[in-house]
């Protein structure tokens, strides 16, 4: 079964966490050979800028020290084979360009998404 995720919710509980938990999911099922892929739209598009970097965040006297790598974890998605969609008209209106992006991507067109949901199986939503 082929399963297209659209992730559209940036840094969905990364404050407790050290990763997105839709990310880390797709890591452990790619690992466990399920043939997953990715879009991402909205704020989520924001994951595939490698150069970003969150400075630690303070609460009273303690400190977060240990911010997310999302974009590492989503350059390791791609790295497993994992297909890495970005949509194109999302970056634009967040001023990223492209040559911010990782390498391996695949940029579309909003225009194109019904075609590409077409080819899968299922699609969730995150």
């Amino acid at each position: 079964m082929k399963v297209l995720n659209i992730v559209e919710t940036a840094y969905r509980a990364t404050l407790e966490e050290q990763d997105d938990p839709v990310v880390w999911i797709l890591h452990a099922m790619k690992g466990a050979g399920a043939d997953h892929s990715v879009i991402l739209s909205g704020n989520a598009v924001n994951y595939a800028v490698m150069a970003q970097g969150v400075p630690p965040l303070m609460f009273g006297d303690k400190a977060q020290k240990h911010a997310p790598r999302i974009a590492e974890q989503v350059a390791g998605l791609v790295a497993k084979g994992v297909q890495v969609m970005v949509v194109r008209e999302c970056l634009s209106a967040r001023g990223i360009e492209e040559e911010e992006l990782m390498d391996g991507l695949t940029l579309l067109k909003q225009a194109a998404l019904p075609k590409v949901m077409n080819g899968y199986d299922q699609v969730w939503h995150w």
